[in-house]
């Protein structure tokens, strides 16, 4: 949603390869405080004086994901947090959305656009992103618990604890068809319309096949399967094989600062070789868009 989005991509991907999180004196890791702290100036260095290009787009509307606690989990505390966690943990292993009364889904959304998805699935608040509150909106999107700190009371939102929305929608298997159904049997979708353009595709680049539902649901390989919400998705992944070339035999992730620790050179190569090796993505799929093969598109 920013102006020469090219520029803003390339500083994106520099920066974030360049980020170092040396650990405080006497400790092996940094603190979670540290990485928040950080993590929170640069946001507000990279978006600094930009924040109304992205609020006032004249074609995209935002729509940003957080997980606010509930309960125990309303306040960040070392004890309540670790415990409520837990709970969150076995319920959601019972029923994913009874983990709504541990955490719930909170999405901030400019220009009032209305969700581009039901909510019927699991319990949702929509609140209007502003000036005001979108750093700490945006930081708390990524704030993963125990290794960031939370953010506390977003301005415009309900008061509590606001963590990364990947706690309850980890890789958004969200109920995107609803529109698609209801222009098909007459009725209304998520925006409350029946008007069958706005049954249209979910266009989604995504890291592999499976669409995880929630983070807590990592593990529970019966829950990373397509359901009907993701019937109008066409989704976008790299084929396995070529992730194995990749240095590590991964695509970089967080772990990564574990795995070099202070060896900061080791790991901005190893980013860089997966970058690199990333445009033969680009170039596959705009190849794919001059000449269709069918052949390579399989279901979810």
């Amino acid at each position: 949603c920013l102006r020469n989005p090219v520029e803003a991509f390339q500083r994106l991907e520099d920066d974030y390869i360049a980020q170092e999180f040396a650990p405080e004196p006497g400790r092996k890791r940094p603190s979670a405080r540290l990485v928040s702290d950080q993590f929170g100036q640069s946001l507000a260095t990279f978006y600094g004086g930009r924040v109304q290009e992205v609020l006032q787009h004249p074609r995209y509307r935002l729509h940003i994901v957080t997980s606010r606690g509930r309960h125990l989990l309303g306040r960040e505390h070392s004890l309540r947090t670790p415990l409520g966690y837990f709970g969150a943990f076995l319920t959601n292993t019972v029923h994913r959305k009874a983990m709504g009364a541990w955490l719930e889904r909170v999405v901030f959304s400019s220009q009032q656009a209305p969700l581009p998805f039901s909510t019927r699935d699991y319990r949702t608040r929509q609140v209007a992103l502003s000036e005001e509150n979108f750093n700490p909106a945006l930081q708390a999107s990524c704030s993963i618990p125990f290794m960031l700190r939370s953010v506390q009371d977003i301005p415009g939102a309900p008061p509590g604890a606001y963590w990364d929305g990947g706690i309850t929608d980890y890789h958004l298997h969200l109920d995107y068809a609803s529109d698609l159904i209801a222009a098909h049997a007459g009725g209304t979708g998520a925006a409350g319309l029946n008007d069958s353009k706005n049954a249209g595709l979910v266009l989604y680049p995504h890291f592999q096949k499976a669409v995880v539902p929630g983070w807590l649901d990592k593990g529970l390989k019966w829950r990373h399967g397509a359901t009907h919400f993701l019937d109008n998705m066409v989704l976008l992944a790299p084929d396995p094989a070529w992730i194995q070339g990749l240095p590590n035999s991964k695509l970089p992730d967080r772990n990564d600062f574990l795995r070099y620790g202070t060896d900061l050179a080791g790991r901005m190569k190893a980013w860089r070789t997966a970058v690199s090796a990333s445009t033969q993505l680009v170039d596959e799929l705009q190849e794919w868009l001059r000449k269709p093969d069918m052949g390579r598109v399989g279901a979810i």
